[in-house]
């Protein structure tokens, strides 16, 4: 099994019912998709500082799979909620959505980064 398959594979949300419990476990995934693809990209930003350009470009594609799956939940959240506050805003959940929004921006900013450590691996 692949780290894509098994990263997906755990997201699965029915999205015709849903008690709070579940929405709570949903949210916690979230979460820690969402952490763990952030962690990633700044272990992606560490590998590029120290010259380990191929390293860097993996984890970013490691951190990808991550934010796909917290996207995939987070789509499925927004389709429950149906823009009409059936899903109760909580910290938790604003804390999470806080760290997919961080996630995705630090991806776009570490390739970004990456390439210019590429061009200037010395740092001239």
């Amino acid at each position: 099994m692949t780290l894509e398959n098994s990263v997906l594979d755990n997201v699965k949300l029915d999205v015709t019912h849903f008690d709070s419990f579940d929405l709570e476990n949903k949210v916690m995934e979230l979460l820690v998709q969402a952490g763990s693809a952030r962690s990633v990209l700044l272990s992606a930003l560490r590998e590029a500082r120290s010259g380990n350009i191929t390293q860097a470009h993996s984890l970013v594609e490691e951190a990808k799979l991550f934010i796909s799956a917290a996207h995939k939940i987070q789509t499925e959240l927004i389709g429950m909620d149906e823009g009409s506050g059936k899903i109760p805003v909580s910290l938790i959940l604003v804390h999470a959505q806080d760290h997919l929004m961080n996630a995705m921006l630090i991806q776009e900013l570490a390739s970004d980064m990456i390439e210019l450590y590429r061009r200037n691996p010395q740092g001239d």
